[in-house]
This record gives structure tokens, C-alpha cells and sequence, in this order.
């Protein structure tokens, strides 16, 4: 049994107005690591009501864990409103001012994908269609997991959405690049590209070395980052 099965048999063994306790005793935080395996058992195991619980206590552990869930409950539901409230909700908690909440996120839309992929894709689009900078970091962030992006349709939509991320960065201007959010998104399509391109090269390498031709040292940062990774490394 896995650490994170085990965590599920012990949320299972007392009352989810317990868990909180129980999740701060074993988050991991203060330090390097959240424990994402406990964020995942409670994903597993919560409903609404316990999602809500965590998410109000305001604790950045325990939100997260919350967000997490409601990964779950937009792969699960099958009443059109609850999904769209869900996807309402993820879509604010997307541009959070705390980074694990963020992260959470973008984990809460890859269960979504591993539940129903085409789906992932179309909110992705949509979601990239907006300007806010975090939105098209969670999408990005996502979609480049490599578990996804098996199908080549799926891998074509990765690289389209890290492009049109790109493009929408560069035409900022200096003064809208020192926001955090948009930072945020710089970081993510500094590997993000490298994944979008692995899962199909054919496709993907030719738009990411057209990259190389764009002047503008935000745009050169991300070329320069994803080529140090090794998935990348070994295509070029």
C-alpha cells in the first residue's frame, strides 16, 4: 500500500470536521515540500462540504488540499451547473496570490484531463482566450503533463496554448512584465514548451526554434530554459 492509500485509510477511520487537525500535523510545511500524497487522499476521499471546510479555514495547506478536491468533483460531476460552478470556482482560485493555491490549481485540472481529456482542452482554451496572466499559467501548467499528452491532437493543443501564452507575454509591456502573475507565467513556460514538444516533436520543434527569432529577452529566457531540459535537450 502507497502512502497515499494509506492516508485515505486513515481520513476514512474519523469525521472530515476532524481532518483539518490531522491535515496540519502531517502537511509538511514549515519546509521544503508540501505533502501532496495527504492533498491527494483528501481528493479522494472529501465531498463538497469537506472541500469548503478546508478552503475556509484560509490555511495555504489546507486550501490547497480543498482546491485539489475540487478537481475531483469537476472530473465526477454530471449535472452541467455543478460543473460549471466548479470550473467558476477553479477559475478564480487560479489567480490566488499564493503559489501552492495556484499549484493546486493546475494538479485539480490534470485529474479533470485524466478523467476526460477533451474536456481539459476546451476549458483550456477558453481559459487561454482571457488575458489574465495567471489563468493562461494554470492551463499551461495543466495541460504539459506528459500522462496527457499521448494523442497528438492533445499535444498539438499543448503547444498552441504555450504559444499563444508566449505571444500574449511579449506584446506586454515593461511595466505590466514586473507583475507577479505575469512572472508566474514566465516561470511555468520555462519548462512547459520542453513538454508540449517531447510529447510530439514533429510538430511542436519547428514552432518552438521559431521562438529563437523573436527579439525580446522574456522570450529569449524561455528558449533558453527549456533547452537545458533534458526531453529537449536530446531533440535539438
Amino acid at each position: 500500500m502507497g502512502r497515499r492509500d494509506q492516508y485515505r485509510a486513515e481520513l476514512r477511520g474519523f469525521d472530515p470536521a476532524r481532518w483539518p487537525d490531522f491535515l496540519r500535523e502531517h502537511s509538511g510545511l514549515p519546509g521544503p515540500r508540501a505533502n501532496i500524497a495527504l492533498a491527494e487522499a483528501v481528493a479522494d476521499e472529501g465531498e463538497l462540504t469537506s472541500f469548503d471546510r478546508l478552503i475556509s479555514t484560509d490555511d495555504e495547506y489546507l486550501v490547497f488540499c480543498g482546491v485539489l478536491g475540487l478537481g475531483r468533483l469537476l472530473a465526477t460531476a454530471t449535472d452541467a451547473r455543478i460543473r460549471a460552478d466548479v470550473e467558476a470556482r477553479l477559475r478564480d482560485h487560479a489567480t490566488d496570490a499564493r503559489w501552492r493555491v495556484r499549484e493546486a490549481v493546475a494538479l485539480a485540472l490534470q485529474r479533470f484531463g485524466d478523467a476526460d481529456l477533451p474536456r481539459l482542452l476546451e476549458l483550456a482554451t477558453a481559459w487561454a482566450a482571457r488575458p489574465h496572466p495567471l489563468l493562461r499559467r494554470a492551463v499551461v501548467a495543466g495541460v504539459c503533463e506528459p500522462r496527457l499528452l499521448t494523442a497528438p491532437d492533445a499535444a498539438a493543443r499543448a503547444v498552441a496554448l504555450c504559444e499563444r501564452a508566449t505571444t500574449g507575454l511579449a506584446g506586454l509591456s515593461a511595466e505590466q512584465r514586473r507583475d507577479d502573475g505575469v512572472r508566474a507565467l514566465r516561470q511555468a513556460l520555462g519548462y512547459c514548451w520542453s513538454v508540449a514538444v517531447a510529447a510530439d516533436p514533429a510538430a511542436g520543434l519547428p514552432r518552438f526554434q521559431a521562438l529563437a527569432a523573436v527579439d525580446d529577452r522574456d522570450v529569449a529566457w524561455i528558449v533558453r530554459e527549456n533547452r537545458k531540459k533534458k526531453r529537449l535537450a536530446r531533440l535539438l
